[in-house]
């Protein structure tokens, strides 16, 4: 399985696990999966950091390589399909991150329930 970890997975698991629940930890540690980190994430990180809403020591960038992931680049077309989302959400990185799991045939590892009620896109619900 192809799996894109939202922003807050990536977090969770790069602080040692603890939040996420057991079939997530799995999904994630099992070798065969191929996880992926989006460049959107790196920079919904970096905003938050600089703004005092989240604490992260050292690179985002780099923590993906450090666990083992891939680092998804953010292409024009996922730019472009994010925009055209005929969804009700208004978050640019959320947005992104579904458009790139859709694009890609990827399963978006997530507990964010405005992204469960967008049925279009594979998830795995990370609760």
């Amino acid at each position: 399985m192809n799996l894109l970890l939202d922003t807050h997975v990536f977090l969770w698991w790069d602080q040692g696990g603890q939040t996420l629940p057991g079939h997530a930890l799995d999904a994630i540690a099992r070798p065969e999966n191929n996880i992926f980190v989006s460049a959107a994430s790196v920079w919904e990180i970096a905003i938050k950091r600089r703004l005092g809403k989240l604490r992260f020591n050292g690179s985002a960038a780099a923590a993906i390589g450090a666990n083992g992931f891939h680092a998804l680049p953010v292409l024009p077309g996922d730019a472009e399909q994010a925009g055209d989302l005929i969804w009700d959400h208004s978050d640019p990185f959320d947005r992104l991150l579904v458009a790139q799991a859709m694009r890609q045939d990827m399963t978006l590892a997530t507990a964010d329930r405005s992204i469960r009620d967008f049925a279009a896109v594979a998830q795995l619900w990370v609760v």
